[in-house]
């Protein structure tokens, strides 16, 4: 039996991996295999002043033992940096590439001084402690807001206010006539904090040299493809094909694994270098101070509405702390900015976007890459606005709604809505969250002494196309002679799923069961090109690109078919697996049309997508906490969301996408959190003892629903889902913790709601009962 599109298929992949089977590349022990132990700055800001690795060269087990000088005497350069966005002035904007190993001076606290191959992990940790390095420190500045004062040290001294690009959209002349003549202004400055990934399974690579003579990477990455062209193109300087990339099982990503991270580079060349395996493991700690962390965002926001509570003007400005480099990937909230305008009716927006270098670890993408920031930003202010001038926060929203009528709508930004039905949602939201049962939940905590907070958040994003370049996969189908499928597909998973739903496809359109389908994905021999993961484009484009692979096949199938039987293609019809003449109960099975295919050419197809235009999953969330306002602890209570994804195709692994999303969003609001020292520049949450990670029992039950509003974007009709959960989980659980605050006098608290946070503004709220 087919196990086709809309079917709750369980992952097939699961069995495996939570029984231990999962083959990751920390499992992976080549022959001959070496260990590779970073040696890393324990400053924030310091020039090096002299390293001396003689000791650590001498130890037992130490193959070698390089720095900066090493890299530079094969001409090994650094990682690109700088982004196309010009600064203030219109000129292009700073370009400092990131050198493997530090030159020179160190910018931030974990920063890679030296590496140390060894036979053994151990024997590698040893050798970093007898490694000499000497520092002259400097003074450090870890937020954007002490990086843009006056005097603030400088990370690059060629960057005089410590300005790495500064990007605007809108006409702010239209925006503040509009602000000047509205009836109300609601403002607010909003702190969106600094995360960091936290994947099941830690960074890893692995670098080898294949029998060929190439050089093979194997890491835990999430987009195979883009990885070797990054290898080969800006680092090796040579062809792609000279690169071999493979990529097995990934615990997790979020995007931080994507980009081209220094360890590999690494590892690779120095696999070139001693014709040996050479791999390195980061655990926990490292993990913390150098996987590439996100948001950390300062907002300073304006909502312009009239008499009646219509929407005039939105004003914004982030200060983004990108951290102590600049690469591709650190402005993901100017790709998404255009999330500001919301599924709203907002008729003029002007916003600036200013990325600030800091003595931290470089931020790039990280799970809604700019679309919950701006969402949240939007959402917040929107319930400040309904409680200064006293309208109910879902009925301001739903009158300030873009109609379905409007479609294609344009909004005042950057984005180009296709299609879209915002107000179905609100009212489906309403009924799932029982909103009209609120009120007495409400009275219920209160008779406890408890605090209670209802927050909505209408939320849309951008998903699965081009963001700001092209975006293509492809997929490559085979049929062999005993009737099973082969798929290769260029999306790569990273744990949501695709060993099953990929398969979907093929096992509704062929009508077979996905027992008689191979996937398979993350080799680069496989597929010249391939789009890997990242933007919830795994089905928007690579589903879309194994669609138009099987119509190419199955053409081709059905000549065969129509040979066989003696009759015109065109009369020739696919069901369960055979091909049969239209009226008749004449057929020929898959495997017997493989059999007697005139040449394996006929039994193979590949395809490839590139849609021209993006999609917007939209939805509306609505999240209900409880604060004991003794202890200050904040529990979320309730959690609903719809979410509008276009078609879709396994709404368990929807639900679990969801599921996902939006504990990590919840995660942020309610104790995630990035902090430095101010002075120092040193990481006060390097571990989960002082990482607040959230938890399985703090969740309540969630209540989903879906509903669909197929995008003409890709054959599919399907919309990214990977993201949604988050993009709308920040607004809502910040707009409920607020809620529950603002009886007090609280007219906004700022994430995270840990308990002493809380407890703390709750002790100088205005309208606190004494005792």
């Amino acid at each position: 039996m087919p196990d086709g599109s809309g079917r709750p298929v369980r992952r097939v992949e699961d069995s495996r991996l939570l029984t231990g089977k999962g083959r990751y590349t920390a499992d992976l022990s080549p022959s001959g295999l070496l260990h590779a132990v970073m040696l890393r700055s324990p400053y924030a800001h310091a020039d090096i002043t002299r390293i001396d690795v003689s000791a650590a060269r001498g130890l037992p087990g130490v193959i070698a033992v390089y720095s900066e000088a090493d890299l530079a005497a094969d001409n090994l350069p650094s990682l690109p940096g700088g982004v196309e966005i010009p600064g203030r002035d219109g000129q292009p904007g700073p370009k400092h590439g990131r050198p493997a190993l530090a030159r020179g001076r160190v910018r931030f606290v974990g920063e890679a001084v030296a590496m140390i191959v060894a036979e053994t992990r151990a024997a590698g940790l040893e050798a970093a402690e007898a490694i000499e390095v000497d520092y002259a420190p400097r003074d450090a500045v870890t937020s954007a807001a002490a990086a843009l004062a006056l005097s603030a040290p400088l990370v690059w001294d060629d960057v005089g206010d410590n300005t790495g690009f500064l990007w605007a959209r809108g006409d702010k002349a239209v925006v503040a006539t509009a602000m000047a003549g509205a009836a109300h202004v609601a403002r607010a400055r909003i702190v969106i904090s600094r995360v960091t990934a936290n994947t099941m399974e830690p960074r890893v690579a692995l670098g080898q040299v294949d029998p060929d003579g190439r050089m093979r990477i194997t890491a835990a990455h999430q987009s195979p493809h883009q990885l070797r062209n990054a290898l080969a193109n800006n680092i090796f300087k040579v062809t792609p094909e000279d690169i071999h990339v493979t990529i097995g099982e990934v615990g997790g990503s979020f995007g931080m694994k994507s980009g081209l991270h220094l360890e590999v580079v690494l590892c690779g060349w120095a696999a070139k270098k001693l014709n040996r395996p050479v791999r390195w493991v980061s655990d926990r700690t490292e993990g913390f101070l150098t996987d590439e962390q996100a948001r950390d965002i300062v907002v300073n926001v304006a909502l312009a509405l009239d008499a009646g509570g219509k929407f005039l003007a939105l004003d914004v400005h982030y200060d983004a702390n990108i951290g102590a480099f600049l690469s591709g990937r650190s402005p993901s909230m100017v790709g998404n900015a255009g999330g500001l305008a919301g599924v709203y009716l907002l008729p003029a927006i002007a916003a600036e976007i200013r990325g600030v270098f800091s003595h931290t670890m470089p931020t790039a993408a990280y799970r809604g890459a700019g679309r919950p920031e701006a969402t949240y930003v939007l959402e917040r202010i929107i319930d400040i606005a309904a409680r200064e001038t006293g309208w109910d926060p879902f009925e301001l929203r739903r009158q300030n709604l873009i109609p379905p009528e409007a479609m294609p709508y344009k909004t005042a930004l950057t984005f180009t809505y296709d299609c879209g039905e915002f107000e179905g949602n609100m009212i489906l939201a309403a009924e799932i969250a029982d909103l009209a049962g609120y009120a007495a939940r409400r009275a219920e905590s209160e008779s406890r002494g408890k605090l209670r907070g209802l927050g909505l958040c209408n939320c849309i994003e951008v998903a699965g196309g081009p963001f700001v370049r092209p975006a293509s996969d492809m997929a490559q189908l085979t049929l062999a002679e005993d009737g099973v499928l082969t798929l290769v597909s260029g999306s790569m998973s990273v744990g949501q799923g695709l060993e099953t739903t990929m398969p979907q496809l093929v096992s509704e359109r062929f009508g077979i069961p996905l027992e008689s389908i191979r996937y398979k994905f993350g080799d680069t021999d496989n597929l010249p090109a391939g789009k890997g993961n990242g933007g919830s484009g795994a089905l928007c484009i690579g589903g879309a690109a194994v669609s138009i692979t099987m119509d190419a096949l199955i053409t081709k199938l059905q000549n065969i078919a129509a040979e066989l039987l003696e009759a015109a293609p065109g009369d020739i019809e696919l069901t369960n697996g055979e091909f049969r003449i239209s009226g008749t109960d004449r057929t020929v099975n898959l495997a017997e049309v493989a059999r007697r295919a005139p040449s394996p050419d006929e039994l193979t197809e590949t395809g490839k997508f590139t849609p021209t235009a993006v999609t917007f999953p939209n939805g509306t969330h609505v999240a209900e906490v409880e604060i004991d306002p003794e202890t200050g602890v904040t529990e979320l209570v309730r959690y609903a969301a719809v979410e509008e994804l276009g078609r879709i195709l396994n709404p368990q692994v929807v639900a679990g996408q969801i599921h996902g999303g939006v504990v990590q969003g919840v995660g942020q609001a309610l104790g995630e959190v990035i902090l430095h020292d101010p002075e120092s520049g040193q990481l006060l949450t390097a571990s989960f003892m002082d990482y607040q990670m959230p938890r399985a029992d703090e969740m309540p039950d969630f209540v989903l629903a879906t509903r669909s509003v197929p995008t003409k974007v890709n054959p599919l009709g399907a919309k990214g889902v990977g993201e949604a959960g988050t993009v709308g989980a920040l607004g809502a659980a910040m707009n409920a913790i607020c809620d529950a605050l603002a009886p007090l006098g609280i007219s906004h608290f700022d994430m995270p709601a840990t308990p002493g946070r809380v407890w703390e503004a709750i002790q100088a709220a205005p309208g606190r009962k004494p005792g």
